[in-house]
């Protein structure tokens, strides 16, 4: 194993060094390492402590840091395990400069909300903490730095404190258990070869947890939280030299342990010889079929013939995942879904592996499948067209992240450098990156890509072989000798070349005739110009210098499922969907990948209940394919009984152990007790319903709604020019067909349940707990109201989070989340939903009613009520610079008939907001006399058979 390891390493760099001193334009060695981006400061203080630094401006006035720790769960002595994940939850319960429950106060006053901004995370060998601060003040950002500081060497780990957030641990642990957490157990030790990684999952061992010596998670922050194994982040709307200076000041007197520990990754063992596994559960969902190759040890080279080799190993992925892709299209597929590749397992280890979710012939059919595809492209590789179209793909790709580097997030940042950190990623930026690919890949020669798969792809090697599933169904499960010799039999059976069909490089033969333009309007405070065409459609324009490279589209108008009768239910249901999976015109989805490859567009159709619509995006030079697609959409669905079919026999297949999660079973019961059992609302999927589907019919509903874009309006957002765009619009959408249809939805009566409900629903095996509470009712529909019920709603979810959570224990997470709506008619609704203990869910409910009790008595607190409005305005600075944004909000305004330039004046009515309007919303939205109460818990246990009297 180690030999053939260290000759795929050998022969794929000699590949690359050969390549590269054949490229004319390219002046470096192989050999040569990469730069490390200009835009970023790597510095290193004299304890060893690692920093990035970079200005970046989107979003304004914000940065991003980070504290990256090369300490995960790998390292926990045995009396520790999940004590790497226990000292993460430390963090946010008293520091130097915080006492317990303080830091999450202070960070929610500046804006900085917890769980969604802050928050953190625990993996086999890092933690990493996230803490997005805004610099609108200075002292935030001495503030933040200061947190990291504390979090580097400053949490207090006192006795209580340890012992209260025990509870807390135990509900996020309680809230992983099942069918996955049950099947890992078994099967990571096998896929992992026994290795450390297995017995290290970073959750813990609940004894541990329950019952660990208080010393015993301050030994593991003393041994491995130490500057010598910490990265700073810093990349935001800040001053590189005082990022710098505050670096220094704040954690250049961190010092390591006199006597370090060695800080080693865990090897992976070879494989000493194949084996099959095969592991169910009653209450899994998907089947699945998988083959773990071989692990081989690997590391980065950071050089530029390994770049070159990546780009390589991108090409033949992306070729391969199209060709696997392809075989799902067929009437009977061997897989619903499935693909193979060569990915990371852990650190310094990586493993080619091939995967499948099974359909109904079982995992037979599937894992061949997997292998014989895997065969032809190592023995015969792939075609010109193939490559071409993958290099095109990825050329546009570069391009487009090259286009949009001033405007890209700072967190797309803080994951590169925090990659950098932990795996030795190269940085070397996106402007060499660009002249990197644009230099490379038009050199890299099917030949060589063909060489490279034939390396990577295991022949007769030791393999694990996987299934993993429901215990129940139709086909008999495989044994573990099955599995194995049917992959064995895969790999010798004898396979042919790909055959490659030509296709087209044009979506239309010809443009339709154009339309014409009849009117333009232009709103100045909106930025929008509105225009009507000939046939009545409307367009709204907005464009934005938001993004350099990116339009998104919208169309909508009411009608929808709602104008059919139930015989027609899941015939319209699904219309839209099945629509979707047979293309356009001449091309089959897939075709339609390879048509428009080295473009970067898509547009789909939807038909939802009371309306339907049209969504779509693409980049500023693609625009004009894009109405193309929303022309076709129109004029041109495809028709294709062997795609339907597959699409039929997919659902049907995933439907059929959906049921099987206690979870989906619960979310079927809560629809069927709040809409009274209305049939028309829609449940989880079984597979009869798809006995009531039928080709012909879906498919005449899809062209009934679509087949005219009469009362259509269209928004455009983004980065084009509304001169240049409006001939295209008049060519694409004036010409659009405009027949008389029906334009108005049906209300159908679809109701909540009225009084107080209560339901509990028995399913799971496992001690866990979910409570949701539901309140629903007529309300007048307006933006101040929905803005009014937002906060609320954020207010008690504050109130959840300190009571449940910090002060009692009872949850790890949850929350609440409400609306306002206007269709069908005007109304409201407010759900929570708490994950618990079964024993605790008396508590939760209580507990729950008790804060919705004190907002409607007194109100909410003006500083609670100031944390959401920070944490409002700061998400409102980012998302106020966002295309999407724009897009939904304009698109809503429209359909609910309120005006749009609402929008210019959102802040304002948010700084208005007081305690006493939100005290009035929950007085009106929470009535304790009108609401759905249900509780999942687990399956109670069956009365013992009558014993047979004595004789």
């Amino acid at each position: 194993m180690t030999i053939r390891s260290l000759r795929v390493i050998s022969a794929a760099a000699m590949l690359a060094c050969a390549v590269l001193a054949h490229a004319d334009t390219v002046d470096y060695q192989a050999s040569d390492q990469l730069p490390v981006s200009p835009q970023v400061k790597v510095g290193k203080l004299a304890n060893g402590l690692t920093y990035y630094i970079q200005k970046n401006g989107k979003p304004a006035q914000k940065v991003e840091l980070r504290l990256v720790v090369k300490a995960g769960s790998i390292l926990e002595d045995e009396d520790q395990r999940g004590l790497a994940h226990f000292t993460e939850h430390m963090a946010f319960n008293g520091s130097t400069h915080f006492k317990r429950n303080e830091l999450i106060s202070y960070l929610e006053s500046i804006g900085v909300k917890f769980g969604a901004d802050l928050n953190a995370y625990t993996g086999f060998d890092e933690t990493v903490y996230m803490l997005p601060i805004p610099t609108d003040k200075k002292e935030n950002l001495e503030k933040g730095f200061e947190v990291l500081e504390d979090w580097a060497h400053g949490l207090s780990f006192t006795d209580a404190d340890i012992d209260s957030e025990r509870a807390i641990v135990m509900e996020e642990l309680r809230r992983g258990k099942g069918a996955d957490d049950r099947v890992n157990k078994v099967l990571l030790p096998k896929l992992l070869n026994g290795s450390r990684y297995a017995e290290r999952l970073p959750i813990g061992k609940e004894e541990i947890i329950l019952h660990f010596p208080h010393d015993a998670i301050r030994r593991f922050y003393r041994d491995w939280y130490r500057p010598d194994l910490m990265a700073v982040i810093v990349v935001g709307d800040v001053d590189p030299a005082q990022a710098e200076r505050l670096v220094e000041s704040h954690f250049g007197g961190l010092k390591n342990p006199e006597q370090e520990r060695p800080r080693e990754y865990a090897a992976i063992p070879e494989r000493t010889h194949s084996e099959g596994v095969v592991v169910t559960d009653k209450e899994a969902g998907a089947n699945v079929a998988y083959i773990r190759y071989p692990i081989l040890a690997h590391t980065d080279a950071n050089t530029y013939g390994q770049y070159r080799h990546d780009l390589i190993e991108s090409l033949y992925s992306a070729m391969l995942s199209q060709r696997m892709a392809e075989l799902t299209q067929q009437a009977e597929p061997p897989f619903i879904q499935g693909g193979s590749s060569m990915g990371q397992v852990a650190h310094g280890y990586r493993s080619f592996s091939a995967g499948a979710v099974v359909g109904k012939g079982g995992p037979a059919p599937a894992l061949a499948a997997l292998v014989q595809e895997d065969e032809r492209a190592r023995q015969f590789g792939f075609t010109a067209p193939e490559l071409e179209r993958a290099k095109k793909t990825m050329l546009r790709s570069y391009e487009r992240m090259y286009k949009e580097r001033d405007k890209s997030d700072s967190a797309e940042y803080v994951g590169e450098y925090q990659r950098s950190f932990l795996d030795q990623e190269p940085i070397p930026g996106i402007e060499n990156e660009y002249r990197y690919v644009n230099q490379m890949v038009p050199g890299i020669s099917l030949e060589e890509v063909n060489a490279a798969v034939k390396l990577a792809i295991p022949a007769n090697e030791k393999k694990l072989v996987v299934y993993t599933g429901s215990d129940h169904g139709d086909t008999p499960l495989p044994t573990p000798a099955a599995l194995l010799a049917g992959v064995d039999a895969a790999e010798q059976m004898t396979v042919q070349a790909h055959e490659e069909k030509a296709y087209g490089s044009t979506l239309m033969a010809h443009a339709p005739k154009a339309g014409r333009i009849v009117k333009q309007s232009r709103d100045a405070a909106l930025g929008l110009t509105t225009l009507t065409l000939g046939n009545g459609v409307k367009v709204v324009l907005k464009p934005t210098d938001f993004k350099n490279d990116q339009v998104m589209l919208s169309g909508s108008r009411f009608g929808g499922q709602s104008l059919y009768g139930q015989q027609d239910m899941f015939n319209a249901r699904y219309a839209s969907a099945i629509a979707g999976q047979m293309g356009l015109g001449a091309y089959s989805p897939t075709d339609l990948q390879k048509v428009l490859a080295g473009k970067t567009v898509g547009v789909s159709a939807s038909l939802s209940l009371l309306s339907e619509g049209l969504s779509g995006g693409s980049g500023s030079a693609d625009v004009e394919t894009m109405l193309q697609l929303v022309y076709l959409e129109f004029t041109a669905p495809r028709k294709d009984t062997a795609l339907y079919d597959s699409f039929i026999g997919k659902q049907r297949e995933l439907a059929r152990n959906a049921l099987s999660r206690p979870e989906a079973v619960f979310n079927d019961e809560y629809y069927a007790t709040l809409y009274n059992n209305n049939p028309r609302v829609a449940k989880v999927p079984r597979p009869e319903d798809f006995d009531q589907v039928g080709l012909d019919r879906a498919f005449d509903i899809y062209r009934d709604r679509m087949s005219s874009a009469r009362d259509f309006t269209f928004f455009i957002v983004g980065s084009f020019d509304v001169d240049k765009i409006k001939p295209l619009l008049a060519t694409y959408l004036g010409s659009l067909p405009v027949g008389a249809i029906p334009v108005a939805y049906k209300d159908l009566g679809v109701r909540p349940v009225r009084g107080v409900v209560k339901k509990e629903v028995n399913k799971g095996s496992e001690a866990k707990a979910t409570v949701s509470l539901t309140f629903s009712g007529d309300a007048r529909f307006s933006d101040a109201e929905r803005l009014r019920l937002q906060f609320l709603v954020e207010v008690l979810n504050i109130k959840l989070i300190e009571s449940l959570r910090e002060q009692k224990g009872l949850i790890y997470s949850g929350g609440a989340s409400g609306s306002v709506s206007k269709l069908p008619y005007e109304s409201y609704m407010v759900g929570i939903t708490l994950p618990c203990a079964p024993e605790n869910v008396d508590k939760v409910v209580a507990a729950t009613l008790a804060e919705i009790a004190k907002l409607k008595e007194d109100g909410p607190a003006l500083a609670d009520l100031n944390k959401v409005k920070a944490n409002w305005q700061e998400n409102h600075l980012k998302v106020v610079r966002e295309n999407g944004y724009w897009l939904g909000q304009l698109q809503s305004a429209q359909i609910n008939g309120t005006d749009p330039k609402a929008l210019l004046t959102v802040a304002r009515r948010v700084d208005a907001l007081t305690p006493a309007d939100l005290q009035a919303a929950a007085r009106r939205y929470f009535d304790t006399d009108n609401y759905l109460q249900m509780v999942l818990a687990p399956e109670k246990p069956a009365a013992p058979p009558a014993q047979a009297g004595a004789q």
